[in-house]
């Protein structure tokens, strides 16, 4: 029996870090990858892409023309745009629906689902924009697949979540919000292209949201502590902010300024990664889906701060 041939696939964003991983997991897994580059001269990156069998296409999400072009050439497009720029996807729905050729858009989501974050008066509309994608998606019928994966682990962990920091803290004080047993989900970026990747073809995840919920990567703050303590062989000092005493240095601090701790607050004391479940909400479980898939651990990425 022949084999399915492999979908072919556009990635947006393909010069970003995770986008990068995206489009190189995408040719390493046999899809005829092609990367959307608004750059005529070549980047290292660009270069080194291209050696490895990705075909680079001019344009950006701005120009009708040339994403058109790069639309109609492929059966799957991945978005891996910054956040900040999440609107600018308005375009590419458009097109994507007129092509009528695209069997899955996978939208520039994963972080926390925006459907089910409960910081939609703190965060300046950041969770919002995504759950506008996400309703022009479904309003047009776009096939699609949204990819959840709590936070990357170059965001809050590198510090043991302490804000303003950049590294752990050495003075063996550490703060701790709201009662450090909520339960955030952390997972590093390039394994988050891997899960990304499969399920391209995988019609078990057409049309739903793919969580990342590592068990081994589902932390709360007391677990984040008391792991880095077993590394530094060192006990630490807590002391607890309480909820309201977050909130009111979240609405002390200008924006964007607070933003760190808007996440923080997010995930740490409301829970937005992990206080409901997934097959109840209608998602499927990447890493019981996929359990060929290794992905780093946050003990693992602790050691790297040492």
């Amino acid at each position: 029996m022949e084999e399915e041939k492999k979908s072919r696939v556009l990635i947006i964003g393909a010069t970003g870090r995770l986008g990068n991983y995206l489009t190189r997991f995408s040719i390493q897994s046999g899809h005829p990858t092609f990367a959307l580059t608004r750059h005529s001269t070549l980047s290292d990156n660009l270069k080194s892409l291209s050696d490895a069998g990705v075909t680079l296409l001019k344009g950006s999400l701005e120009d009708e023309r040339s994403l058109e072009e790069a639309v109609s050439k492929v059966d799957v497009v991945i978005s891996a745009i910054p956040s900040k720029h999440v609107l600018d996807q308005k375009l590419l729905i458009k097109l994507i629906k007129q092509s009528g050729s695209i069997k899955r858009f996978i939208p520039a989501e994963y972080g926390a689902n925006p459907d089910k974050t409960q910081v939609s008066d703190l965060d300046h509309g950041f969770y919002s924009k995504k759950s506008q994608i996400k309703r022009m998606i479904e309003s047009e019928g776009i096939p699609y697949t949204y990819i959840c994966c709590g936070l990357f682990m170059r965001i809050l962990l590198p510090s043991l979540v302490q804000p303003g920091l950049h590294s752990p803290p050495i003075d063996n004080k550490v703060t701790v919000f709201g009662d450090g047993n909520v339960k955030a989900v952390f997972v590093n970026d390039v394994d988050v292209a891997a899960f990304t990747i499969k399920t391209i073809d995988d019609p078990r995840t057409l049309n739903k949201t793919l969580y990342l919920r590592p068990p081994e990567n589902m932390c709360s703050m007391n677990d984040l502590v008391q792991l880095w303590e077993g590394k530094i062989e060192k006990k630490l000092e807590k002391t607890f902010v309480t909820e309201n005493q977050l909130l009111k240095k979240i609405k002390e601090t200008p924006y964007p300024d607070n933003m760190e701790m808007v996440f923080i607050y997010s995930v740490f004391v409301k829970g937005d990664h992990t206080y409901f479940d997934i097959e109840s909400s209608g998602g499927v479980n990447g890493t019981e889906l996929y359990p060929d898939v290794k992905y780093m651990t946050v003990s693992e990425f602790l050691d790297t701060l040492l």
